[in-house]
């Protein structure tokens, strides 16, 4: 019987790399529009694939408006697949929430152009995260298609792919990559040979028959392919040759007798996952988590739940996504690209970022103006009530639940207590051009009333100053009044005082306020002080505690114990000749542990936040030396860490800064752990997967046990929460693989920075061949780039979601005037028993999406609300009424009705 062999044609499209996104639209342009002529003109070149992303198909329209119908028809035909995805993202480096949108929006536009290919197509993506196969399934996918990351112990090319909550797909698996076919020459004789080689090859590996993709990066259709494939089968009886679709060739695929993989996919055992992208270019990763919380977390709940909906913000939201999705592109948010692509992605997240933040403080005003109170209002993001830590500003005595910060500027540069000033007519005409039109001086000062007085000897003028705002203030009149008399009177002496009382800016804690809720800014007293000392004098260690936790600052090392364990906060740096892709060590390292000279001093004191600013300097190499491979050189750095301690919280809140002024070279904090540790905890897509301390790789690339982390990673009794330092290893490792002496980890390395010079480079330790173009980058070296490292530690058990939530995403408060309706403490929406990743107005209600990352079912609560479970295209499943049981490691999308 013959063998079959499915002739996938295809192309792989990197929408920027090697070169930035308007000089690859050139390319597709041309592509794209020879494709369409080919499919018109070529019965025989039956389908093509579209790289199962919808991006390429905007870029192009965009360009060619007018071609829509046509490619509308022929995808509607079937013979160009579109979809499901709208890029080909990374999954480990975006959140899980982005993973969904992507799939959400990739799957509506192709329903435009004709409906989506209804296979999960994951060709190039730098491995797989662990619920991709309920994601797939929540959008009714059943079948998936990989390369990289699939183990040692998958040997077949089909295997059941299961997600941590049970959910399965089947996964074709593409052993040699999505390029086994390109190049497919225009004589038969030669192409069966070359089809014959391919197959002894894979033979121990093919499931059934041969799936042979004929395409890769950049590649536009080769239009002999109809006759070619035709010519072979005239010539021969043992291969069928057929140009099919990816949905074609599955539907009759195998599924009996498969293995099965549960969890992520990772493995380095057959192809590179070039695990280094996680810590290249780190404001890219920073960027990404800043733009994504700003819309997530902060502009969609809480337009949703407090924005007017007369404002519309839904396409701004849309817009703000759509360029979340586009820098989730692998080649883009990895930065395993030249300069003018991360300068593109750095500035697409700005404009999401700036959306979003716009979006919310709308919301927050709109939320601000319905109180029925004056005074200042906390609100809080996220479903689970909180604390949090408010600066007010206070007039008066100040109660004892507060912390004294300081006293506010002076208004107009003119210092409180100095009475009245005589100044000349053109200094007060200055002075008045600073008015603004409104009434707000800065965050702290308000302009509550102007007076003018006027008589023979001058002009009186009294500017009354407050802490909170007014609305009755006519700013701009009196500034058109006083600028008039001024006018009049140019020599006249003015009189100018200013009216401020006596006030303060405190430090408060306030709750609890509810999840999806607000409260009233009233300062309570915290049951856990802090304070900050120096037992042994000037000269000694640094002490801050609470009583739940307490930190000894080392003025000899820089570093810091908690609890008694000492360590934390060591900076180590050692030499990088890698690329955008992996790290690879120079032949001579120079390893630089420990500072020349720390200063230590003290900032806060308590009772409510103290903190302590470690300013180290640092002699490190300069660069790697290219003929000897040599770390060499040497540069003078200063790096400044702040260490804070809050009341009533366990944590240890630490932030990191410096210039970078060296290349070629990676910089890791060493955080100890409380015990030995064999495995990790990390999050990842709506989960939190556990990970041993080595990683599998082969000889062309080591297998290097660095792996990603959304937002935290826990270890022996260690919690790390960062702000996007993505890449982690557990190191110290002592022991062996034996049951008498198991290899533990003592430590956790947090990376800081990457610093290369290079897209791709030849001849590395640890990845001796290439991944793509040996391009020289610069902008990857990060010279001269302000580094801003921001995590928090603690010890001991707790909720790592909701320490995740109360280090990086802070209650804001905004001041409201009163005269609404809404009382002065309440909740908008009440979800317990999951975590909640979604919130998003849509017609008739609410969007809310929650997700459950324990082993054992929750009874997830709504609050008295009623709606229905709906898939990822909205279809209804379930009807729900106040609660329902969700099951270990599911997802769920609910439709709620308007309360």
């Amino acid at each position: 019987m013959a063998r079959r062999v499915a002739v996938v044609p295809h192309t792989h499209w990197d929408r920027e790399w090697y070169a930035p996104f308007e000089t690859f639209r050139l390319r597709l342009v041309d592509t794209l529009d020879g494709l369409l002529t080919l499919l018109e003109d070529d019965p025989s070149y039956r389908h093509f694939l579209l790289d199962g992303q919808l991006a390429m198909v905007d870029d192009y329209l965009q360009v060619r408006p007018e071609e829509e119908p046509r490619l509308r028809r022929l995808a509607s035909a079937q013979r160009l697949t579109v979809g499901p995805w709208y890029v080909l993202m990374d999954e480990f480096l975006v959140s899980g929430e982005t993973i969904l949108r992507n799939l959400q929006a990739g799957t509506a536009r192709a329903a435009e152009l004709g409906g989506a290919m209804a296979v999960g197509y994951l060709p190039d993506m730098f491995g797989h995260v662990a619920q991709m196969p309920q994601i797939l399934a929540l959008a009714g996918i059943e079948h998936a298609v990989v390369w990289r990351g699939v183990p040692s112990a998958v040997g077949r090319t089909a295997f059941w792919w299961e997600a941590p909550d049970g959910s399965t797909v089947r996964a074709e698996y593409l052993p040699t990559g999505y390029g086994n076919g390109a190049g497919i020459p225009d004589d038969a004789t030669t192409l069966l040979r070359r089809l014959r080689e391919h197959v002894a090859a894979v033979e121990p590996f093919l499931a059934d028959g041969l799936l042979y993709m004929n395409g890769t990066d950049h590649q536009a259709p080769q239009p002999w392919l109809g006759r070619v494939v035709a010519e072979a089968n005239a010539l021969q009886d043992d291969l069928h040759l057929e140009i099919t679709s990816l949905p074609a060739y599955l539907a009759g695929a195998p599924t009996d007798g498969l293995p099965r993989w549960r969890g992520e996919l990772r493995s380095g055992f057959r192809a590179n996952v070039l695990m280094g992208v996680a810590s290249t270019r780190v404001d890219v990763k920073q960027a990404a988590a800043a733009a994504e919380r700003a819309l997530e977390r902060r502009a969609e709940p809480l337009a949703a739940l407090f924005g007017n909906p007369d404002r519309r913000p839904e396409r701004l939201l849309e817009l703000a996504w759509r360029q979340v999705l586009r820098n989730a592109a692998h080649d883009s948010i990895c930065a395993c690209s030249v300069d003018e692509v991360a300068d593109a992605v750095l500035g697409r997240y700005a404009d999401a970022t700036a959306i979003a933040e716009g979006v919310a403080d709308r919301a927050l005003a709109d939320l601000a103006a319905s109180m029925a109170e004056a005074g200042t209002v906390v609100v809080n993001p996220s479903a689970r009530p909180r604390h949090e830590l408010v600066e007010l500003v206070m007039t008066g005595d100040v109660p004892d639940e507060v912390q004294v910060l300081e006293e506010p500027a002076a208004a107009f540069g003119i210092p409180r207590g100095l009475g009245t000033l005589t100044l000349d007519a053109g200094t007060v005409r200055s002075i008045v051009g600073l008015l603004p039109d409104g009434s707000r001086i800065d965050d702290q000062t308000w302009i509550h009333e102007v007076r003018v007085a006027e008589d023979d000897t001058g002009l009186d003028i009294t500017i009354a100053l407050g802490p909170e705002e007014r609305s009755d203030v006519d700013v701009r009149g009196v500034r058109t009044d006083l600028l008039t008399r001024l006018q009049a009177r140019p020599d006249a002496p003015v009189r100018v005082r200013l009216d401020q009382p006596p006030s303060r800016r405190v430090l408060a804690r306030v709750g609890p306020v509810p999840g999806f809720g607000w409260r009233h800014a009233t300062p309570v007293r915290a049951e856990h002080p802090v304070r900050a000392h120096r037992p042994g004098g000037h000269d000694g260690p640094l002490v801050m505690g609470n009583g739940l936790v307490e930190v000894v600052v080392d003025p000899a090392t820089g570093t810091f114990a908690v609890d008694g364990l000492p360590g934390f906060g060591r900076l180590v740096d050692v030499g990088d000749l890698g690329d955008s892709y992996n790290y690879s060590p120079p032949d001579t390292d120079v390893v630089v542990d420990s500072p020349d000279r720390v200063v230590v001093t003290e900032g806060d004191a308590g009772p409510l936040r103290a903190t302590a600013t470690v300013v180290a300097s640092y002699t490190w190499p300069d660069h790697v030396d290219g003929p000897s491979r040599a770390r060499v050189g040497s540069t003078a750095v200063e790096i400044t860490t702040t260490v804070e301690v809050r009341a009533d919280d366990p944590a240890v809140r630490v932030e990191t800064t410096f210039v970078n002024a060296c290349r070629d070279h990676r910089l890791r904090v060493h955080l100890p752990l409380p015990r030995p540790a064999e495995r990790s905890e990390a999050e990842c897509a709506f989960a939190v997967v556990e990970r041993g301390l080595q990683a599998e790789g082969r000889a062309e690339e080591l297998g290097l046990p660095t792996f990603p982390s959304r937002r935290f990673v826990r270890a022996g009794g260690l919690t790390v929460v960062h702000d996007g330092l993505c890449e982690y290893e557990l190191v110290d490792v002592r022991g062996d693989a034996g049951d008498a002496h198991p290899a533990r980890a003592h430590e956790l390395a947090l990376t800081v920075l990457r610093a290369t010079g290079m897209l791709s480079r030849l001849g590395m330790a640890y990845r001796p061949m290439p991944a793509g173009p040996l391009t020289p980058v610069p902008g990857l070296q990060m010279l001269g780039t302000t580094v801003r490292a921001r995590y928090a530690v603690r010890l001991g058990a707790g909720d790592p979601y909701a320490l995740a939530d109360e280090v990086l995403l802070p209650m804001p408060a905004v001041h409201t005037l009163g005269g609404g309706d809404r009382p002065p403490v309440g909740q908008a929406l009440d979800v317990t028993g999951a975590e909640v990743s979604s919130v998003r107005r849509v017609p008739g209600g609410l969007l809310v999406r929650v997700f459950n990352p324990g082993a054992a079912a929750s009874r997830v609560g709504l609050g008295g609300r009623s709606g229905w479970l709906v898939d990822l295209r909205g279809r209804p499943l379930e009807r729900v009424e106040d609660a329902f049981d969700l099951r270990p490691f599911g997802i769920a999308t609910l439709h709620l009705a308007t309360a």
